[in-house]
């Protein structure tokens, strides 16, 4: 979906492995000391919104649920969905609307802690426009990465407003969204909000910017965590261990947005400090409360559902505990 790469503005170059020297992206069997091998394929490039799990590498609660979690990036965002369908991998990162694609498309892949509780995605524009409602991207050049859902939070967002998206001169720009807002070539693009937008503004270009579940569009849990059925019915404990790791790296991430930060940059490349803590503040609201982190909420989850048949990206509806489970210790009928 549109808004994986959006990521990428926030660090650049190569991704840092958690315990492992082995980047082939081939997940592990082995064991040592105890601990189970098991490889997370990030969304795209490490950012700020990983940096809870960073926290919990650097901290060792990978570890003392027994797993040698090895973190590796995908060369693009169809490479994370690919690997864990292959089996290449235990654990991806996914956008929600990506996951739930996946599950549309028969594939085993299911949901197993949701990062943020809300859509990142949305429209960026730049503060000084003239633009100041989604409507008036009428005649104007609107920018979309060339997946289909980015079309569909388009018309969301202009049709909520009393606009009509038939009307915007859309154009594809792959994900250079960035660059094209701030050269003029586009009025607005869909990005995502904390990670695009923060990037644009640390340019110094101030930007507006109208986030797809406020206008008229759902709360689905904008980044996932997911496995697939398979893996998750043979092997709870791992699934649970690693959720249980994961929530408390981002409960202290959240308690302290500094010490997350800097675990994740030394444990990486590329990034810059101001722009990633600036990013996490962004993110923040996204997250969710810290007792709650997590968490799936079902009616959000049929929120999606009908998002994602409404505009032709699923030919049926999905149902919550199909799209994600927290229970591993239900054996699956």
């Amino acid at each position: 979906m549109l808004l994986l790469a959006a990521t990428m503005a926030l660090a650049v170059g190569v991704a840092a492995c958690g315990s492992s020297d082995d980047d082939s992206g081939d997940s592990g069997s082995g064991t040592a000391g105890g601990t189970q091998d098991a490889t997370l394929v990030l969304d795209f490039v490490p950012g700020a919104v990983h940096s809870g799990i960073y926290e919990a590498v650097q901290k060792g609660y990978y570890e003392d649920n027994g797993i040698n979690l090895k973190i590796i990036e995908p060369t693009s965002t169809a490479d994370t969905l690919k690997l864990i369908d292959a089996g290449k991998a235990e654990f991806g990162i996914a956008d929600g609307i990506d996951l739930a694609t996946q599950i549309s498309d028969g594939r085993e892949a299911q949901g197993i802690m949701a990062i943020a509780q809300r859509p990142p995605g949305g429209l960026i524009t730049l503060k000084d426009s003239d633009i100041t409602d989604p409507k008036q991207l009428e005649g104007q050049t609107v920018g979309v990465t060339g997946v289909p859902s980015d079309n569909a939070i388009l018309n969301t967002i202009m049709k909520d407003s009393g606009g009509n998206p038939d009307d915007a001169d859309v154009v594809t720009i792959g994900f250079n969204g960035v660059q094209a807002l701030e050269s003029g070539k586009v009025a607005a693009f869909t990005g995502f909000i904390p990670a695009d937008g923060v990037q644009v503004e640390a340019d110094g270009y101030p930007t507006k910017s109208f986030a797809l579940d406020e206008y008229g569009g759902p709360s689905y849990p904008g980044l996932v965590v997911f496995s697939t059925e398979s893996k998750i019915g043979d092997d709870p404990d791992l699934m649970q261990g690693f959720v249980d790791a994961t929530i408390k790296g981002y409960q202290d991430a959240l308690a302290d947005p500094a010490e997350a930060i800097d675990a994740l940059i030394s444990q990486t490349q590329g990034i810059d400090k101001k722009l990633a803590t600036e990013s996490f503040k962004a993110w923040t609201p996204l997250l969710g409360p810290s007792d709650t982190f997590g968490q799936f909420n079902k009616k959000n989850l049929e929120s999606l559902s009908t998002f994602m048949v409404d505009n032709d990206l699923a030919k049926e509806p999905i149902s919550p505990d199909r799209y994600a489970t927290t229970d591993f210790t239900q054996p699956k009928e």
